[in-house]
């Protein structure tokens, strides 16, 4: 099922309306799981670090050890040019995708250039900051030299899916995961940063869980602004004393923690200060 309603579709040269189908039932990925994607975002007339998504992609099928059969500048050229078949002002999510289609001989391995490539843009609301609740996962994240965590492939979304449906289940929004080695690594679908007088902290990138383009952005920002950010092993210890928490990703780009576990956060200055600082740079045309 699609996420949103309103969607159009690039594949083998054309933009189809619709969830056009893409990949077939004895394709590589469709029963072995070679497919990279990436997302971007368009809202409010703006659409940020769009070429960072297109060449990521680009890296992300090069780790699963497929030849990308377009460059990131053609990407982002017909990515453009699929926004353009909506408002303006639409909110709409970007997503880039890489598959393998052949086998080799030995089939569990695929031929690198055997690459499809389709883009499809769906109509989906920016959601607005309110009651998000964050809890700990049971389940851990892999290492590099577990998983292919370099590429953001479609394969190790099952565990992230776990871990949301999970916390789902005892009625919170998402949830703190953690590394192989104990210590926080992101949500199931976003980066996460903790404030503690006045000092912003966040995981530092150990190859466990990406090192997202949101994240990197509000960084910089979070920086250029005045605020110190770290970037250091954090433990759930540190979580539990936390004045603040906000997570980042591309869905909802920024959005404040309101609870954790059965703890209420309070006002969210930081955490609100940071989503008007990408709101900023976003609209201002820099992105």
């Amino acid at each position: 099922m699609a996420v949103g309603k309103d969607i159009v579709t690039w594949y083998e040269g054309q933009w189809h309306r619709g969830n056009a189908p893409i990949i077939g039932a004895a394709d590589h990925a469709a029963w072995l799981g070679s497919q990279v994607f990436d997302g971007a975002r368009q809202f409010e007339g703006a659409r940020p670090d769009l070429d960072l998504h297109c060449a990521r992609i680009i890296r992300s099928a090069q780790a699963m050890g497929m030849t990308p059969p377009l460059n990131a500048a053609t990407i982002q050229g017909l990515m453009e040019e699929g926004c353009g078949m909506f408002s303006p002002d639409a909110a709409l999510y970007l997503r880039p995708m890489m598959w393998s289609r052949e086998s080799t001989p030995g089939i569990i391995d695929a031929v690198p250039e055997s690459t499809g490539f389709a883009i499809c843009i769906e109509a989906l609301d920016m959601p607005e900051p309110g009651a998000f609740s964050l809890t700990v996962s049971p389940y851990c994240r892999p290492r590099p030299d577990m998983a292919l965590t370099e590429a953001k492939a479609g394969s190790l979304y099952a565990n992230n899916a776990r871990i949301m449906a999970e916390a789902r289940s005892r009625g919170f929004s998402n949830a703190l995961s953690l590394d192989v080695d104990g210590h926080v690594a992101e949500t199931a679908s976003t980066n996460v940063f903790m404030v503690r007088d006045g000092v912003v902290f966040t995981p530092a990138p150990n190859g466990m869980f990406l090192n997202g383009i949101t994240r990197q952005r509000v960084i910089g920002l979070l920086r250029a602004d005045g605020l110190e950010v770290v970037e250091t092993a954090l433990t759930l210890a540190e979580f539990d004393t936390a004045e603040e928490i906000f997570v980042t990703g591309n869905i909802a780009k920024v959005m404040p923690v309101t609870q954790y576990e059965a703890r209420d956060l309070g006002a969210p200055r930081l955490g609100v200060r940071a989503r008007e600082l990408y709101w900023d740079y976003a609209l201002s045309g820099r992105g």
